[in-house]
């Protein structure tokens, strides 16, 4: 069930049952040619709602936005500053454990690595505080790559697993076909334009 159509009333009874909340996490960033800027959105609340369903847990209304430093330069790409997305993960964890809820599942659509560094710092100072808060955090990409032999050798960024996934979800947002990509950012490398050295 999503928190979002729950009533005040509603939301203060199952807080009482020590449940988890789910946070999704998205990006708004480009995805090749032939997938929706909001695939990372997409994508994990298309399996959590499903996995609330079984688990008996609770999806909160998504974040949508994240940072994407390597998709930036491409049109259509909203990006946030790592400190920002920080502070605004930590402001909703700490009100969440205000009202009652101790422990939240952090899923991110988007698992770039300031992004992820982001999230889990915003959890770390809240279990820092001592409020009780336990806390896991996770991109949806932990989960499929835990599942060997899912995806192709360097299956990534608006390949054939996120194309699936939209395929799954919605399908009529995929359009078309993308020539095959290329990454060759070089290792290490902080670049001035991605774009020159990775195809998207």
């Amino acid at each position: 069930m999503r928190l979002a159509d729950m009533t005040s009333e509603e939301f203060a009874s199952i807080s009482k049952e020590d449940p988890v909340v789910i946070l999704p996490i998205g990006a708004l960033e480009e995805h090749g040619r032939h997938l929706p800027l909001g695939a990372d959105m997409i994508q994990p609340l298309h399996v959590l709602d499903e996995v609330a369903r079984r688990s008996r847990a609770f999806v909160a209304p998504p974040i949508p936005y994240g940072v994407c430093t390597t998709t930036r330069p491409y049109p259509g790409t909203v990006s946030v500053s790592v400190d920002s997305l920080k502070a605004f993960v930590r402001d909703v964890l700490e009100d969440f454990v205000r009202n009652g809820i101790r422990r939240v599942m952090i899923v991110s659509g988007h698992a770039g690595r300031e992004h992820m560094i982001a999230l889990r710092a915003a959890a770390q100072e809240v279990i820092d505080r001592g409020t009780g808060l336990r806390a896991t955090v996770l991109s949806d990409y932990d989960l499929i790559y835990a599942s060997e032999g899912l995806l192709p050798e360097g299956d990534g960024h608006a390949g054939a697993g996120e194309t699936s996934r939209i395929l799954t979800a919605n399908p009529e947002l995929v359009k078309g076909r993308s020539p095959a990509g290329t990454n060759q950012i070089p290792p290490y490398a902080v670049v001035a334009d991605p774009r020159r050295y990775w195809s998207g």
